[in-house]
């Protein structure tokens, strides 16, 4: 091979390297990365870069779980006080990370108590694991209002069917409204933050084994302070002690 055929190589697999850079901090960093390094480029010209390369920037879509062609119920809950135990449950699924993939946990929550009154895990999104979760739920009891996200889980007739034949009226989030959830969201945040991401699980049954193990630390010792520094199985029970028997 002659020299010039070397210095040609090098100089392709130099502009490889840089491509691929250029590609990776663009992609996070845009315009603002090459003008300080001294391409001054404005923000159209960035984006005609981009769809160039085929790339584009990494954060969520929107609905991405929207159940198409599911029914959707109106959000019952804006500007109304939350004051008694039962009278709204709210349920979400939320992803765990472990070294080979994710989990799905899903799980319902009384509102008023924080009380977590089911939870499921599982390795795929179908609807089965939320369904045996409700089953679970509904067996302990019925809200005056069951709340969730607009996901296909949750507007599934499967799901919406067991809900209103337990007697409960079917609330939807708004789109685009992650704080008509907020009690759960917080849940979610709670349980990543003080024991998932903590303890750093590796297989799924050391994490379904501690995630039943936090969540009976949860209900049973976790104090809140919104709930007076009382814990969420104090509140729940003694709630539920006023409800009226069933007959």
């Amino acid at each position: 091979m002659t020299v010039s055929g070397v210095i040609g190589i090098e100089r392709k697999l130099e502009r490889n390297l840089v491509v691929q850079t250029i590609r990776a901090t663009v992609r996070i960093c845009g315009a603002g990365w090459l003008a300080r390094n001294g391409h001054p480029a404005n923000r159209k010209r960035v984006q005609r870069l981009l769809r160039v390369m085929g790339l584009e920037a990494i954060h969520p879509k929107p609905k991405l779980s929207a159940g198409r062609g599911h029914p959707v119920y109106p959000y019952l809950l804006r500007g109304v006080p939350i004051d008694r135990v039962g009278q709204v449950w709210s349920a979400d699924i939320t992803y765990l990370p472990l070294p080979g993939g994710f989990m799905y946990l899903a799980a319902t929550i009384d509102w008023y108590s924080r009380y977590v009154v089911a939870w499921r895990l599982s390795n795929t999104l179908d609807g089965a694991f939320c369904r045996d979760m409700l089953d679970e739920a509904l067996a302990a009891g019925t809200p005056e209002v069951f709340n969730t996200d607009q996901g296909v889980q949750f507007t599934a007739g499967a799901w919406v069917e067991r809900v209103e034949a337990a007697g409960a009226r079917v609330s939807m989030d708004g789109r685009g409204r992650c704080l008509d959830n907020v009690f759960v969201e917080r849940l979610w945040r709670t349980v990543k933050y003080e024991d998932v991401f903590l303890r750093g699980y590796e297989t799924v049954t050391e994490l379904e084994r501690g995630l039943k193990a936090y969540f009976t630390f949860y209900n049973e010792a976790r104090l809140h302070q919104s709930l007076g520094y009382k814990t969420p199985a104090e509140v729940y029970r003694a709630g539920r002690s006023k409800e009226p028997a069933k007959e």
